[in-house]
């Protein structure tokens, strides 16, 4: 089996990871002195959210040079040092990739804003328009996407931010130079890519007006329709879909065999055709339903029985719980780390890919910045909207919050930096950071050691089959991992109160937390409790 598709993978935000030069911000250097610690948890990949040269007004993802270190994180030197580094303690390295656009301080669209006949022009996407845009088009932070100039007196068109012009792929010389960017990581020795807002790379030849939508909220899982408007046609396009099979048999030239994972949003039918209806486009796709979960064993059985039908092998399910631009899934548990453990076993025993966004294995709570005081340029355009108000209604405004400094220890800014941090790290106490839990063996922390040991030792759980199981209690999911060496059966309990269970066959606790417990053939879960249990076939009835 592909290794991506058994691998777990760790997202670090270069910015708040690790300083060190104690200028506030962290850095290649930092993330190096870190890598022991990054080991010792298990991890297997590291994502890295951008570190290329860049204006940092989208801290990053405006890139004016996709193969130039920004000075604020090192130097290639550093860069290289780094990717050797991760290698040699065989792990690896996946790179954010913003293949939709650039920064507008990239000597591309400077050239391309020079004039009407520049031959950068049409690196972009322009038109002339009048006194309006020129068709109605919604960007994805809800704005119109078209942006005049008045030098050329015409739009060019972002899908994000005003400051993020989009690539114009229906010109053949835009794909050169981005596969050329590509191989330049890829020879480096990159193991793959996160493909940023991929499901916008293609936008309709024929400039059609979106239908309208009564949806206004998107959500982490679907852009297709919010804002009022359904984005027909500058979210997900066909071409787009062609494209991801484009870019999967340009990377599989490599032989150590990298891989592609996108981050798009959609229906299950529109993450499976950026799949590829023969698996040969992206190779993973993010999947975002676990960022809005409800708290209940029916939606985690839901969850699997819906990837096990729609995504069956040879795809791969991805699960995440978090990232840079989502609101840390702690704080929708109410800190309550019982609650945490459950989820984070759900997460790594499924089929599938779980994805880890930094300080999630120590809790790593939300900050509590107001959009007005916010860095965040969303949080800029909305910084009039209170953050309660943001928060009641499920729209998450200022991604500062959930991009604070990790918490190592109890030092001066919890062993993150010797300067002023570029964000405040909150609130924390001892107990929260990594020095601290590493010492608890019942931490959040240790959990997490334990759930990505256990995919990286067990096959069963990188390449087994799944299938849920009934119970007689509407708290219980219970599910199966079937593998040629061992049969696991997973038992977690959603519900405040304790459930008996009958395990009829012989078997062995391989683990358990929140008091889990069995004895003779009876299986006890506390609330918020779960056990993974080796067997050879089992029953499940109510005690």
């Amino acid at each position: 089996m592909e290794w991506w598709k058994q691998t777990s993978i760790y997202q670090i935000y270069p910015w708040s990871f690790q300083d060190s030069n104690g200028d506030g911000i962290g850095d290649l250097q930092g993330i190096l002195s870190r890598l022991d610690e990054i080991q010792s948890l298990g991890v297997e990949t590291i994502w890295f959210s951008p570190f290329y040269l860049s204006p940092g007004e989208d801290f990053g993802y405006d890139i004016a040079d996709y193969t130039k270190i920004d000075p604020r994180f090192g130097t290639m030197e550093d860069c290289e040092r780094l990717i050797r580094a991760i290698h040699k303690r065989k792990m690896r390295v996946v790179l954010d990739m913003v293949m939709n656009h650039t920064s507008d301080k990239h000597p591309w669209f400077l050239e391309s804003k020079s004039s009407l006949s520049n031959q950068k022009r049409d690196f972009y996407i322009w038109k002339t328009g009048t006194k309006k845009p020129p068709n109605n088009w919604i960007s994805m932070v809800g704005k119109s996407g078209w942006n005049y100039d008045e030098s050329t007196n015409e739009y060019y068109y972002s899908n994000f931010l005003s400051f993020q012009p989009d690539l114009n792929y229906r010109n053949p010389k835009v794909k050169k130079e981005m596969f050329a960017v590509l191989d330049f990581w890829l020879q480096k020795g990159v193991d793959g890519f996160r493909l940023d807002i991929f499901n916008s790379i293609y936008k309709d030849e024929g400039f059609r007006n979106n239908p309208f939508s009564f949806r206004f909220f998107p959500t982490p899982d679907n852009h297709d329709e919010a804002f009022f408007q359904k984005k027909q046609y500058n979210l997900n396009l066909p071409e787009s879909f062609s494209f991801a099979k484009e870019v999967r048999k340009h990377i599989s030239k490599y032989k150590h065999k990298p891989f592609l994972i996108g981050e798009v949003s959609g229906s299950d039918q529109v993450l499976k055709s950026f799949l590829g209806e023969k698996a040969d486009g992206l190779n993973l796709v993010f999947q975002f339903e676990l960022i809005h979960f409800q708290y209940k064993a029916k939606f985690f059985k839901q969850l699997l029985e819906k990837n096990e039908s729609v995504f069956p092998s040879p795809y791969t399910p991805t699960y995440v719980l978090g990232n840079h631009d989502q609101r840390r899934y702690i704080d929708r548990l109410g800190g309550d780390l019982r609650k945490a453990k459950l989820l984070v076993c759900f997460q790594f025993m499924a089929r599938g890919v779980p994805v880890v966004y930094y300080g999630e294995e120590i809790g790593r709570k939300e900050g509590r910045i107001s959009n007005f005081f916010g860095k965040d340029p969303i949080a800029k355009m909305n910084r009039f909207v209170p953050l309660f108000l943001s928060n009641l209604l499920g729209i998450y405004i200022n991604r500062d919050n959930c991009r604070l400094p990790m918490l190592w220890d109890g030092s001066k800014n919890a062993g993150f930096s010797k300067g002023k941090p570029w964000l405040p790290t909150g609130s924390f106490q001892s107990e929260d950071t990594v020095e601290s839990q590493k010492q608890d063996p019942t931490s959040l922390w240790n959990h997490y050691q334990t759930m990505f040991t256990f995919r990286r030792k067990m096959s069963v759980i990188r390449e087994g089959s799944l299938n849920t199981l009934p119970t007689d209690s509407d708290d219980v999911l219970c599910f199966e991992r079937r593998g040629s060496e061992n049969h696991l059966m997973v038992y977690l309990n959603f519900g405040e109160k304790v459930e008996r269970l009958t395990v009829t066959n012989k078997g062995k606790s391989l683990y358990g937390f929140g008091g889990a417990n069995v004895l003779g053939d009876t299986l006890e879960l506390p609330p918020h409790s779960g056990l993974i249990w080796e067997v050879g076939k089992t029953k499940v009835s109510k005690k």
